[in-house]
């Protein structure tokens, strides 16, 4: 927020600069957005001097960035954070430190080179964080988060309390093994190739298809120099499959590593804080009671290694989704950890929930719908295209009953005094849940067809939840039982001061 500039309080700290190299950092991040057209210039100029233009422009961002070093100021004062810039139009920004809910530390390898860091305070909603500080010398950057972790803890005492506190309680660290198993679990790969193909057909749009079809000539040509039989090209397709998913794996291994090697909870006070990284270093931190939901996640590789992912939502500034924010209290963990780490941190909850409700005896039928109405499209389709051998898209129907029916199975949900819960999934499954003292809506919902079998579905909003997140509803239910279940957290949610 901008407001006028007030008195600074007694105690207050004298004003501080950022770093001296900040107007480098900040040179940098603005070039990164015109280094492209920058480039492209200065190589395909047309010798009329035009190449002198980049340079031009690479000195206004200079001029820019030394310009934003020496207006920008920053202070301590009482219980807030007071940030002010700019010299011809000036901003003057006051931050209650029990506004801050989330501080994040950002090194990438050049911040380490120089030994210093970019902070990031961000408070619930909006889109910007309130302050971004691009950047600090480390050690004043760790001694500005950890004076906002305490919020304004008396100074004499920061030091002492800071030394005892600075270790905090370790909840979970992931050693090398584990780390790597999250790249086996996760499909970051595909996000490499993706930006791969993305870039290069940026400055080619033939060279994807190209190599393509010189990579198609050479391994037919292969093939038939070879007089393969249909078993060899079997053989061939499928060593190509497994080569693919290979390399796809052996990427996400390694995304995982640069993000994720020497991961850390720690629980220090009130406030959660994760750091991870191998080149570019993340510390985020957030107060335990700024979580909104949370999320188990449980796919089919997680089985297989008997793992588990648990995520979280808080109600903070910025996307869900951004890399710098705090979305994974355990990105890889077995269960029992997961549970552990729950019962620790939500004690009240009693996780894991014994007493778990199911659907609607008919919930598999309303599941299956969509399933019958894919059916019967891909047969029309396919009866346009084939003819009589369309019928075989409704070879679909019974796979997609089946489905349903194990959907259904394990769907379910579970409330007690502290937590209501809903699981969903089979092939990947998710439990989701939150404290009812986060809940800041209820829904009760009927579709026609919803009328037509007798279920109603009951939606929970909680603020933060990510695009990426599973909805907290529970579907599916007798209209009696929704009935109830929506007059029992309506009062509760009505008897319970929000917390967020």
């Amino acid at each position: 927020m901008t407001t006028p500039e007030p008195m600074p309080a007694q105690g207050a700290s004298p004003e501080r600069r950022l770093h001296p190299l900040s107007w480098l950092f900040v040179l940098i991040k603005q070039l990164k957005q015109f280094i492209v057209p920058l480039i492209a210039l200065f190589f395909f100029g047309r010798g009329d001097r035009n190449e002198l233009w980049p340079l031009i422009g690479v000195g206004v961002l200079a001029l820019a960035s030394v310009w934003q070093y020496f207006t920008y100021r920053y202070r301590i004062d009482g219980d807030r954070l007071v940030v002010r810039s700019g010299l011809l139009h000036r901003s003057l920004r006051q931050i209650p430190f029990a506004r801050i809910h989330n501080v994040a530390l950002h090194q990438s390898l050049l911040h380490r080179i120089f030994g210093v860091a970019e902070v990031r305070l961000e408070s619930a909603g909006g889109e910007k964080p309130e302050a971004q500080m691009r950047v600090l010398k480390l050690s004043d950057a760790m001694a500005l988060e950890a004076l906002l972790r305490r919020r304004g803890a008396a100074a004499a005492d920061v030091a002492g309390a800071e030394a005892a506190d600075e270790q905090g309680e370790l909840l979970l660290q992931l050693p090398l093994a584990e780390v790597l198993r999250l790249g086996l679990i996760s499909n970051r790969g595909l996000i490499v190739v993706g930006g791969a193909v993305a870039a290069s057909s940026q400055f080619s749009p033939r060279l994807i298809p190209n190599l393509f079809e010189s990579a198609g000539k050479m391994l037919f040509g292969y093939a038939g120099s070879h007089h393969f039989g249909p078993a060899e090209y079997a053989l061939a397709g499928l060593s190509l499959v497994l080569g693919f998913i290979a390399l796809m794996r052996l990427f996400s291994m390694l995304l995982a590593l640069l993000q994720y090697f020497g991961f850390r909870l720690v629980r220090q006070g009130r406030r959660l804080t994760v750091e991870r990284g191998l080149l570019t270093k993340l510390r985020t931190s957030v107060p335990r009671r700024r979580i909104q939901a949370w999320t188990l996640r449980e796919g089919i590789v997680h089985r297989l290694l008997k793992r588990r992912t648990l995520q979280i939502d808080t109600a903070v500034a910025g996307k869900q989704d951004d890399t710098r924010g705090m979305g994974e209290l355990a990105p890889v963990a077995t269960p029992p950890a997961c549970d552990a780490l729950l019962q620790h941190l939500l004690p009240r909850a009693r996780w894991p929930l014994a007493d778990w409700s199911g659907l609607h005896r008919d919930a598999w039928l309303r599941l299956w719908l969509p399933g019958i109405a894919f059916a019967f499209a891909l047969s029309a389709i396919l009866f346009w295209r084939l003819g009589m051998w369309g019928a075989l898209g409704l070879l679909w129907l019974p796979w997609a009953a089946f489905v349903a029916r194990q959907h259904a199975r394990r769907a379910g949900y579970a409330v007690n005094d502290e937590v209501v819960a809903v699981r969903e999934g089979w092939w990947s499954r998710h439990w989701r849940f939150a404290e009812i003292d986060k809940l800041q809506a209820l829904r009760l919902t009927r579709s026609p067809l919803d009328r037509r079998f007798g279920m109603a579905t009951v939606h929970l909003d909680t603020a933060g939840a990510g695009a990426m997140a599973p909805p907290l509803r529970i579907r599916y239910l007798p209209d009696a039982e929704a009935n109830a279940l929506y007059e029992r957290l309506a009062r509760d949610v009505a008897r319970r001061p929000l917390r967020w």
